[in-house]
């Protein structure tokens, strides 16, 4: 078996720019609300917890901290009150260093929920191009009922305050996108949006400023309409950008001290694709410009098995739920080979410790992921 790179899923951004450099406010904010912090009020879970996160902020601040402040969390934590600190940080703590440590928790750190699985374009880094899956006679696209939608909002709320709409379709193409948002509104600390920007609408642009939408991440990897197009099939990096224009216009107009997280965020395929191009381009419209590294996950299936025995950290970090409300580990497994169970009949508690997930999860403790397919073929860790 060839042994191949390995691409680490918590360092996964090829470059991030425009993002706050400066973390001392923070960091201070942190530290002194540790330091006056009553932790008897705090169930005895979450109480040890908090007092791990207190050794890791030392009276000088220290990069080489475990728990330490990054470009995401410093940003995040712009967005969150005093009195929901601890609650954040306490979630942010579980959804990097739980992964590390091998801590299974009752309830995944990180929830991502897929409201649809079609999309619209068929970009060439991704497994919507692979035509078995995006064919609707076997079954994997589909749109979710808003009562199942809900459902997982409501086992979720109050458990996991981390929470993606997005997964392996474009969310502005769910039916129901407006009433989806209109049920999450204020219910989750950090609750985000992947999009491509190229269906947004008025009416759905108001929806995610309306509704306490922490992050919104419009996908665009070029600054440039060709290579856009030759990377994007079947878009359009005019509308693309008409759309975002007319989202920085809605918020700037109508919601001012909305403190939404804005970022463009592309997948680094080639060289031709250029940073400096993308921050020129976007700058003036997002908070952030981005590129993650790319991963070669189109189709997982077809690769050459590999010796890879780094656990995969999306074990203890994150819980994928698709449409149909099947649970999967992960979304390069994008067949769903590995479902662990569906949400339909099972709680998210149920699920995340399920017999099958823990039996995964030992596999890869045990440096034993060769023997689960696909996880042999894949590079994530």
């Amino acid at each position: 078996m060839e042994q191949q790179r390995k691409y680490p899923k918590f360092d996964g951004f090829y470059s991030i720019i425009k993002a706050e450099e400066d973390y001392s406010k923070n960091y201070n904010r942190i530290s002194n609300y540790l330091k006056n912090f009553d932790l008897s009020n705090v169930e005895k879970k979450d109480r040890n917890v908090l007092v791990e996160i207190k050794k890791s902020f030392p009276p000088i601040m220290s990069r080489d901290s475990e728990f330490k402040l990054t470009k995401i969390s410093n940003a995040e934590l712009n967005q969150i009150p005093d009195d929901k600190l601890f609650v954040y940080l306490i979630h942010r703590y579980k959804y990097e260093i739980y992964p590390k440590k091998k801590i299974l928790d009752e309830y995944p750190p990180y929830l991502q929920i897929e409201p649809t699985s079609i999309c619209n374009f068929r970009c060439t880094f991704c497994y919507q191009k692979n035509k078995e899956f995006h064919s609707k006679s076997k079954g994997h696209m589909g749109h979710m009922d808003l009562d199942l939608f809900k459902r997982v909002v409501d086992l979720a709320e109050n458990k996991v305050q981390m929470i993606s709409i997005a997964s392996r379709g474009e969310p502005t193409l769910y039916k129901n996108f407006v009433e989806m948002l209109d049920y999450c509104s204020n219910k989750f600390l950090v609750l985000k949006i992947n999009t491509n920007a190229s269906l947004l609408t008025e009416k759905k642009i108001h929806a995610i400023l309306r509704n306490g939408v922490s992050t919104i991440v419009f996908s665009a990897d070029a600054a440039d309409a060709e290579l856009y197009k030759k990377l994007r099939i079947n878009g359009d990096l005019k509308k693309v950008k008409k759309n975002i224009e007319l989202f920085h216009k809605i918020k700037n107009s109508d919601y001012k001290s909305s403190n939404i997280i804005t970022r463009v965020s592309g997948v680094k395929v080639n060289e031709d694709q250029n940073s400096l191009d993308m921050e020129k381009m976007w700058g003036d419209l997002v908070d952030q410009v981005a590129f993650v590294n790319y991963v070669p996950t189109e189709n997982v299936y077809e690769m050459d098995e590999n010796s890879i025995t780094d656990p995969c950290s999306d074990l203890w970090r994150r819980m994928f739920i698709w449409w149909d409300g099947k649970v999967n580990p992960c979304e390069i497994d994008f067949f769903s080979k590995l479902e662990v169970g569906n949400v339909r009949n099972k709680s998210l508690s149920e699920v995340w410790n399920s017999e099958l997930y823990k039996k995964y999860r030992k596999k890869h403790i045990n440096n034993e992921r060769v023997k689960i397919k696909p996880c042999n073929r894949c590079q994530v860790t």
